[in-house]
């Protein structure tokens, strides 16, 4: 089904960048400039290619304002994963995702594991939170997880943040990631 929502010139042009670029994508921009309707817009395109996509947020509080966007455009091709589900509800939602019924996994740091074939698009939102370092076994560091991922799949790496970890911009100004910026805000809102 076709998006709603028409993009900014900007939105569009970091669509274009993302789904061209044959590197990580660093997508700085500043707040309320609309980077998750750029995630959704990758999104279906790698859904409308037969891929899989993984959307990850830092914090298990910000996957229901997530999900209810995420539900609204894919509906049940949507599988949650985080540690605050029951064990049923995360083996429901775990076996959604195996057969195939649920195409896109939506979660906190751990949903990067979500056992997904063809993955097309990983997504790590707010990706300088110190929260995608796991400190607790399996230690793990998210950012480099997504890359062996991408990397086994052809996969494209998205990583959003009005706020970039400096180690990200710094590989960005080196040309290991492809920048992209969103310097304005959706509808020329004025900044908090």
């Amino acid at each position: 089904k076709d998006c709603a929502v028409t993009l900014t010139d900007e939105q569009s042009a970091a669509v274009d960048t993302i789904m061209s670029s044959d590197k990580p994508t660093l997508l700085f921009g500043v707040t309320g400039s609309g980077k998750t309707e750029v995630y959704l817009h990758c999104i279906e395109k790698v859904l409308a290619e037969g891929k899989t996509a993984i959307m990850l947020v830092p914090e298990i509080s910000l996957t229901p304002q997530v999900m209810r966007v995420f539900r609204s455009r894919f509906g049940d091709d949507v599988a949650l994963l985080h540690s605050g589900l029951g064990d049923g509800e995360r083996f429901d939602e775990w076996r959604r995702l195996l057969t195939g019924e649920a195409r896109v996994a939506v979660g906190a740091r751990s949903a990067i594991f979500a056992p997904l074939g063809n993955v097309g698009l990983i997504v790590i939102d707010e990706e300088h939170d110190t929260s995608y370092i796991s400190e607790s076994n399996p230690r793990f560091i998210t950012r480099e997880v997504a890359f062996f991922r991408a990397d086994y799949n052809g996969a494209k790496v998205v990583m959003g943040s009005a706020t970039p970890s400096i180690e990200s911009y710094y590989n960005a100004e080196q040309g290991n990631y492809t920048l992209c910026g969103l310097p304005n805000r959706v509808n020329k809102r004025k900044l908090p």
